[in-house]
């Protein structure tokens, strides 16, 4: 006699949608798809405080000598589908300060991830931050109706990895040797929420 096989449990997942151009708005924060021409100078402006360049340190852009190579990754990178990008501006401090984007969207299984995480010294532990990060989580939970939502990050950002678990995802483990970017080995923590 054969064991039975145990099975994940049954589905009534209709597909999820692709973001969609819409602003997600707040109490503090609004995310607004990416313009370079309403947000690449208060962008690179608020990056630019960031005298140690350590906001670049596990990104694989930047850092950014002046405002036209900037600007020419944002016309690269940032106008696409996918990844699709917002940028987060702060009520309090009527600015652009920060950008956050959702990728590697699979809304026929109903898997996304946040990433491309990019604060400003002024958007960094503040109310606005962590709202911003919830806008995007409730709107592919509650909108867009995603099952899972996840968050990688290099598994020496250790910045990285506190802020997703104080966010509420769940530590899934790491994928060794994931990636390589400036010249380095990048070992990426994985974390998720799920519905």
């Amino acid at each position: 006699m054969f064991k039975k096989l145990k099975l994940g449990f049954p589905l009534r997942f209709k597909k999820a949608k692709l973001p969609t151009k819409q602003r997600l708005v707040g109490k503090y924060s609004i995310l607004e798809p990416i313009k370079i021409s309403k947000h690449a100078i208060n962008l690179y402006e608020n990056f630019s405080k960031d005298k140690t360049n350590r906001i670049w340190t596990y990104m694989p852009y930047g850092p950014f000598q002046n405002f036209k190579s900037f600007q020419n990754y944002l016309k690269k990178y940032c106008l696409k589908k996918e990844p699709f990008f917002y940028a987060i501006y702060s009520k309090k401090f009527k600015t652009y300060c920060g950008l956050a984007s959702y990728l590697r969207a699979k809304p026929d299984v109903g898997v996304i991830e946040v990433g491309w995480i990019t604060y400003s010294p002024i958007l960094q532990k503040t109310v606005e931050a962590t709202e911003a990060m919830y806008l995007m989580m409730k709107n592919v939970f509650d909108n867009l109706k995603y099952r899972r939502y996840e968050w990688k990050c290099d598994n020496f950002n250790f910045k990285s990895k506190k802020t997703a678990l104080r966010l509420g995802f769940k530590y899934e483990g790491v994928f060794r040797q994931a990636t390589i970017y400036k010249k380095r080995n990048r070992d990426t923590a994985w974390f998720s929420i799920i519905d």
